[in-house]
């Protein structure tokens, strides 16, 4: 059994070997959409402000990656994850987040409502949310929180179709940078 600093020691030695291990090259973005439209881009950025007010910062965090879990957003999944981590949410909650129907046990009744419409809301297949899903969310959240928790869901989903469709990269988000 090797101890930590042994894998640190075996991990600076491969960074610094002639053939350290090879990953995939990081693509470069199609489009730099907020220098192109930057009028937009700071509207979403109040936009995104304005549906955060009132809602649990932690709860909006875990909605915010769970629809970018769905809609295979990485750079928002990056992002959202890191805000949690560094508001002190739990990588074991994260990590279950995509499969929390299974995993209901490390939420709150609260959270999984919230879980649930934002995937009625991020996965309109149906054309609709169904009765139950509202129906729950609204027994867990006030009207004026709920509002909130619709617009955050909403506004994330914006997010998620200009990271995707521009292929905006992970890994260089620093926590706390757009919060």
């Amino acid at each position: 059994m090797t101890t930590t600093a042994e894998n640190a020691k075996n991990l600076k030695s491969a960074e610094d070997a002639e053939d350290p291990v090879a990953y995939a090259a990081e693509p470069a973005p199609r489009l730099d959409w907020a220098a192109l439209a930057p009028d937009v881009y700071k509207a979403m950025i109040r936009l995104d402000a304005a549906a955060r007010q009132g809602l649990d910062p932690t709860l909006c965090e875990l909605v915010k990656i769970r629809a970018s879990q769905i809609n295979h957003c990485a750079l928002c999944i990056d992002m959202h994850s890191k805000d949690a981590l560094a508001a002190g949410e739990s990588v074991e909650r994260i990590i279950q987040l995509s499969a929390w129907e299974e995993s209901r046990h490390f939420y709150t009744e609260k959270e999984l409502a919230a879980l649930e419409l934002t995937e009625a809301v991020t996965v309109l297949t149906d054309g609709f949310v169904p009765d139950e899903v509202y129906e729950r969310a609204a027994r867990h959240f006030e009207e004026a929180e709920l509002a909130q928790l619709l617009a955050a869901i909403t506004v994330i989903n914006a997010w998620n179709r200009f990271g995707v469709t521009c292929r905006r990269t992970p890994g260089h988000y620093r926590p706390g940078r757009h919060t």
